[in-house]
């Protein structure tokens, strides 16, 4: 099975929440995981940056916009449990809950345009729908670096043996430099 995306994960979330207990996301992320029947290796999977599972990260970002469109609360750091509201929109057995269907709430369309306008940094022209905003950064800059490093191959393959020779001997004492401090 493919590790669902972040939009995937919010209906299923909202239902796990629906006996009106207080939740710790661990739990969550425990029982969604068993629901999507995601292997040992699926949960071990980790983000571009190696430090966090891709499926927790997931549960994570749909816990986060449920939140922010008033579909579950948190109390306290970790918990969370379903409102008036989430159970409102369970009872009406939507098919699925996405951002689009998360845009009907007004506290939600606030955080996206907050999030939106605080943002400097350039977003691509076609967002990957299926990437959280955590992936979509990992992703870029794994993009990005695998871009400079074709540059910096490109520049070292354009240039003669002996610029290749002195690059060489630079980067060995800058390495040794690095090293001793």
């Amino acid at each position: 099975m493919v590790i669902p995306d972040y939009q995937s994960i919010m209906l299923p979330l909202l239902e796990y929440s629906s006996d009106e207990l207080e939740h710790h996301i661990r739990e969550a992320i425990e029982s969604l995981a068993f629901h999507f029947s995601l292997s040992n290796e699926e949960r071990k999977e980790l983000l571009p940056s190696g430090k966090q599972a891709i499926f927790d990260n997931r549960v994570g970002w749909a816990r986060t916009y449920l939140k922010k469109a008033g579909l579950i609360d948190s109390k306290k750091r970790g918990y969370f449990c379903i409102t008036q509201r989430g159970l409102d929109v369970l009872s009406k057995k939507p098919d699925k809950i996405d951002v689009a269907y998360l845009s009907k709430f007004n506290e939600f369309n606030d955080f996206i345009n907050i999030s939106s306008n605080s943002s400097k940094a350039q977003v691509p022209s076609v967002p990957n729908e299926e990437l959280n905003p955590e992936e979509l950064i990992e992703n870029t800059s794994l993009k990005l670096h695998e871009e400079l490093a074709s540059d910096i191959l490109d520049t070292i393959k354009t240039n003669s043996p002996v610029f290749f020779e002195k690059l060489v001997v630079d980067v060995l004492i800058l390495s040794s430099h690095n090293l001793s401090t």
